[in-house]
């Protein structure tokens, strides 16, 4: 039978460590590993409010404690995952690490687990942390006090949220039996109120203070919440933080930049695919996001055009940008069938992962019609969208063309050059591109042309034939009849009859959009014409 429980560390970073060293190992490294462990629920920081030391509580709920014990969870205590920073990190830190079984738990009728509020309606919860050492013969007397009195009597304090209870955890039989209460209080409480004074002031509870070997008494207030993955950007623009760094398997980096930074990692979606990302811009955690999407056969690099012309205006440098690499540019993109609807569930698994509410959404070709169809299937997640160069629909027919392209790249046979796994090569390569770009752009820009080419001749051949799927017949025309959610469309001037048929897709949003042109501009918008693309963009998220 599992035994529910938890692991709490208090910090005290010593004064040689800078601030914003100690948040971004914390946040970016420390944290979010923890949480990628299906046994750990959720993850906390809470900072002093009582003016005491250690400064720092991390609070993390765990399942089933036996899991401390095993390799899962022990390796990311050793040489193979902590890395050169985090141990030079936590050599300048106080750490008490603690672990805890849960006994009691007590919630408000309409409680709310914490990692399930924004970090705005988090911000000013408290935490109260009260340690209780007493001897063997009296913990019954103790744990009936909690239960017949005190837990009861602390419910009705204003602002309460939650009562827990834990003793030292069986699996730590060295450490000293200690018995740990915790409770959580919203921002606006009464706290030292009436009904607060009343609880702590008890005979009964007076009685068990005289009989506690010790006792200790904390006030913290929440801090940060943790997710799967890393979304800090503030510590980066410190001259504190050095780097670029990265884990050591090279799926999360940070890039320290003070007007620019970055993060870059992964998250995993429940069928257990990896989707690689990149957030940028704006060090404020609540600002805006925009969400970035794909078309088939490319990266994340198509958007670099515009997002530094995007990040360089002065009105949208509170804004951050993720983009990420749709499942299909990879091999390993899962054995679920790649849908559009599947599509769609990933930016929603990307949203959750990184603690993001609310996206605005932009998607090219295969990308624009995930987020048209994320925008209809998840209005609450969505504060507006912009699809290019897409349709609202796809016929079976469509099955054979993408059959035969998928046949072109497998004949070529060509493999890459790190890993020998199949790729698209050079042939499907250059058909596509010249497919999506304009002649203009090859006598102009050449060297746009080349780099795009390259990305897609490197694509997987076995993402690529999964990732096609997607386009092979879809239909939301239905769902655009109910849209919620205001959205532009876009087309580059001279992608084929994407212009027209593109109108018809205006007209048929619920409430109407309007279709903008991108004059010089195939099937690739952003790349073809940054400057311009940006122009539309600004024009549609200020208006």
């Amino acid at each position: 039978m599992a035994t529910p429980g938890m692991l709490y560390v208090t910090m005290q970073p010593r004064p040689s460590l800078p601030a914003a060293q100690f948040h971004d190992w914390y946040n970016t490294e420390h944290g979010p590993l923890r949480l990628r462990l299906p046994f750990v629920t959720n993850g906390f920081r809470y900072r002093a409010a009582d003016g005491l030391e250690p400064e720092w509580v991390a609070l993390y709920d765990i399942t089933d404690m036996v899991e401390l014990t095993r390799e899962t969870y022990l390796a990311l205590r050793g040489d193979g995952i902590k890395t050169p920073r985090e141990k030079a990190t936590m050599a300048q830190i106080a750490v008490d690490r603690r672990l805890y079984d849960l006994l009691d738990d007590q919630k408000a009728p309409d409680y709310r687990p914490l990692e399930d509020e924004t970090d705005a309606a988090s911000a000013g919860s408290v935490l109260i942390a009260v340690s209780v050492v007493v001897p063997a013969d009296k913990e019954d007397e103790l744990n009936r006090w909690y239960r017949e009195e005190h837990f009861g009597m602390l419910s009705r304090v204003p602002g309460w949220r939650r009562s827990r209870r834990f003793v030292t955890a069986a699996i730590d039989p060295n450490a000293p039996r200690e018995f740990l209460s915790l409770y959580e209080y919203a921002a606006k409480n009464g706290l030292e109120g009436p009904e607060h004074s009343a609880a702590k002031n008890t005979p009964w509870g007076k009685r068990i203070s005289e009989l506690a070997i010790s006792k200790k008494r904390r006030v913290y207030e929440w801090a940060y919440t943790f997710g799967p993955a890393p979304r800090e950007l503030a510590s980066l623009a410190s001259e504190d933080v050095v780097g670029p760094w990265h884990s050591n398997d090279n799926r999360t980096r940070t890039y320290p930049s003070p007007t620019r930074p970055a993060v870059e990692s992964y998250v995993t979606t429940k069928d257990g695919v990896s989707l690689p990302y990149r957030l940028e811009g704006s060090t404020d955690p609540t600002a805006p996001v925009i969400v970035l999407s794909n078309s088939i056969l490319v990266d994340w690099s198509i958007w670099d055009g515009f997002v530094d012309a995007f990040l360089s205006n002065a009105k949208n440098q509170n804004y951050r940008i993720l983009r990420y690499l749709t499942r299909g540019r990879l091999r390993d993109c899962g054995e679920t069938p790649i849908t559009i609807d599947v599509l769609a569930s990933d930016i929603i698994a990307l949203l959750d992962a990184l603690r993001i509410p609310q996206a605005t959404l932009i998607g090219v070709s295969l990308g624009g019609v995930t987020v048209l169809n994320t925008a209809l299937l998840y209005p609450s997640r969505v504060t507006r969208f912009i699809a290019c160069d897409t349709n609202s629909s796809a016929p079976e027919s469509n099955r054979k063309a993408w059959t035969d392209r998928h046949a072109m790249a497998a004949s070529e046979g060509a493999v890459s050059a790190d890993t020998q796994e199949p790729i698209i090569g050079d042939k499907l390569a250059e058909a596509t591109t010249r497919r999506w770009f304009v002649p203009e752009t090859y006598e102009t820009q050449p060297e746009v042309a080349a780099r795009v080419k390259e990305v897609v001749r490197t694509n997987s051949l076995e993402g690529f034939h999964k990732g096609m799927q997607a386009l092979c017949a879809y239909d939301v025309r239905e769902r655009m009849a109910s849209a919620r959610v205001p959205g532009l469309f876009v087309a580059g001037a001279g992608d084929g009859v994407l212009p027209q048929t593109m109108q018809k897709m205006a007209a048929d949003l619920n409430g109407g959009a309007e279709l903008k042109i991108i004059p010089q501009a195939g099937h690739l918008p952003m790349v073809e014409q940054p400057q311009a693309f940006t122009e539309v963009v600004n024009s549609f998220l200020h208006q």
